[in-house]
């Protein structure tokens, strides 16, 4: 049986419904039978008119449009910040609970910012639109939440390795191109050296196939160096946490890997930890696959398709009291963008919030 059995049927709204994470809402509303009474699927204009099958028929993408969200209860955006700003409001003013996955309002101190095995009582003071997190951020909450709780974090610090899909198709096809054109010059790679690297695509300031780069998104222009990813990562674990004096420090890398964020995180705590300890407060949290032993450990490949963060080599930072190490990884399409907002709707839900 469901678990939303007995709820009424929710009209449903996705807007960016072609793209990769709207497809993957889409998707994931019908794996576990969220109780949709009608579906309105909305992207740009090059899209509208499409045909999308979905629960058995067919729906047509349409357009933005004033009047566009009457009689729409539920709302799930994964659209650019600016077209959030514009249209979150809208439907909000139409009648529905916008569920919105860009940055536009995650900061925002009257907007939930919502990790759904995290912080749900948030939700109980949402005035229209909830905020999803950031598919990095997402992905380590589960796991920093229990341990918090538990010892207090002092101090983490973290370096991520993000999949080239949480640029969007854009970044997808910008690495296949690479691989296209450089995956048989292995010699030539190996021996490329410190020259201009040829221009095969306009996604990424560097080449991506074969490569790192240490810097996602553009930088901020406050001083601090960092880029806009990383920004994102220490303020939304600090809301997350509702820890707002929380030592955070990130350093955010591009990886050429198609489907999954992986984080190398040390932690460092007020009260005792140890990796035995957090073995025991991990096993049980929502959320979290564990790895029991420390050649269980997951790679990308391995977790895409799952919903779990994925947590392995595990132990203890022999240099820092009451300070582990961990590797965290886990599906950014899935649990770092689609997952969650459903995720929140069925929260919604539960605490008699929509509908």
């Amino acid at each position: 049986m469901s678990a939303h059995a007995g709820s009424r049927a929710l009209n449903v709204a996705v807007v960016g419904a072609t793209g990769v994470v709207g497809s993957e809402m889409l998707r994931i509303l019908e794996e576990r039978e969220f109780p949709v009474g009608e579906l309105r699927l909305f992207a740009s204009p090059r899209s509208e008119g499409r045909m999308i099958e979905w629960g058995g028929g067919q729906s047509t993408v349409r357009v933005l449009e004033p009047g566009c969200f009457g009689g729409i209860d539920l709302v799930l955006m994964e659209v650019e910040s600016p077209i959030s700003r514009e249209w979150a409001p809208v439907a909000v003013s139409e009648g529905a609970v916008v569920v919105d996955n860009s940055s536009a309002w995650r900061m925002e101190e009257s907007v939930p910012l919502v990790v759904a095995e995290v912080n749900p009582h948030a939700l109980d003071a949402h005035t229209g639109i909830v905020a999803n997190p950031n598919c990095t951020t997402m992905g380590i909450m589960p796991v920093l939440k229990p341990l918090d709780v538990d010892a207090r974090l002092r101090r983490v610090v973290v370096t991520t390795f993000q999949a080239v899909s949480g640029t969007g198709r854009a970044g997808i096809e910008a690495l296949a191109t690479e691989v296209r054109a450089l995956g048989g010059d292995v010699a030539g790679l190996r021996r490329s050296g410190l020259g201009e690297p040829q221009r095969l695509q306009d996604t990424y300031p560097r080449p991506i196939a074969f490569n790192v780069i240490p810097a996602c998104d553009s930088f901020v222009t406050d001083g601090t160096l960092e880029t806009k990813e990383e920004r994102k990562l220490v303020d939304e674990s600090r809301k997350i946490l509702e820890r707002p004096d929380l030592h955070v420090s990130a350093t955010c890398v591009r990886v050429p890997v198609v489907s999954g964020h992986s984080a190398a995180v040390n932690a460092e705590f007020a009260g005792e930890m140890s990796a035995e300890r957090a073995m025991w407060i991990l096993g049980g949290a929502p959320g979290v696959v564990l790895a029991k032993d420390i050649e269980e450990y997951k790679t990308p490949i391995e977790v895409a398709g799952t919903d779990g963060s994925h947590v392995g080599r595990l132990r203890d930072d022999e240099t820092s009291d009451n300070t582990i190490d961990f590797f965290v990884v886990s599906d950014n399409l899935r649990k770092g963008a689609a997952l969650n907002c459903v995720q929140i709707a069925e929260a919604l839900v539960a605490r008699q919030l929509l509908g």
